[in-house]
């Protein structure tokens, strides 16, 4: 196996696991809602074209998205003083404390699946966690 294998296999793993929680839990909001939440939290109040390019999708399919996430209260929107064309998306208290909710029903949902790990596989996922997150900006929680 070459290492393009092990990134692939990885990836489909990861995806794999994140759709059958996401079953498991019966929830039924759109990924892109949590993707969204996640990226605002991570990265503070975004433009919408910037939350569009960070999570793949139109700037139409972002501005929809945004739209039905304020009308659930889960974001506000508000412009830039310097420019009133410019729109900027924020999460409120209350979509974190969504977001919150359901990653630790995601957890719950994926523990059966990985309840069997070894404390070396588990460090082996750590350290994969940890290298990949600092490769894309995003720091890894210490919690050890």
């Amino acid at each position: 196996m070459t290492r393009d294998d092990d990134l692939q296999r990885l990836l489909a793993a990861v995806h794999s696991l994140t759709r059958i929680a996401a079953i498991d839990t019966k929830n039924d909001a759109p990924a892109a809602q949590w993707r969204t939440l996640i990226l605002l939290r991570d990265h503070g109040p975004q433009r919408v074209g910037d939350l569009a390019m960070l999570s793949r999708v139109s700037q139409p399919g972002m501005t929809r998205l945004v739209h039905q996430m304020e009308a659930a209260g889960l974001v506000t929107r508000s412009t830039l003083p310097e420019d009133s064309r410019v729109t900027v998306v924020t999460a409120t208290d209350r979509g974190l404390r969504d977001l919150a909710l359901w990653l630790t029903d995601l957890s719950a949902a994926l523990s059966p699946y990985v309840a069997d790990l070894t404390d070396d596989q588990w460090d082996a996922v750590r350290t994969s966690a940890d290298a990949l997150s600092a490769r894309v900006g995003l720091v890894p929680e210490v919690v050890r």
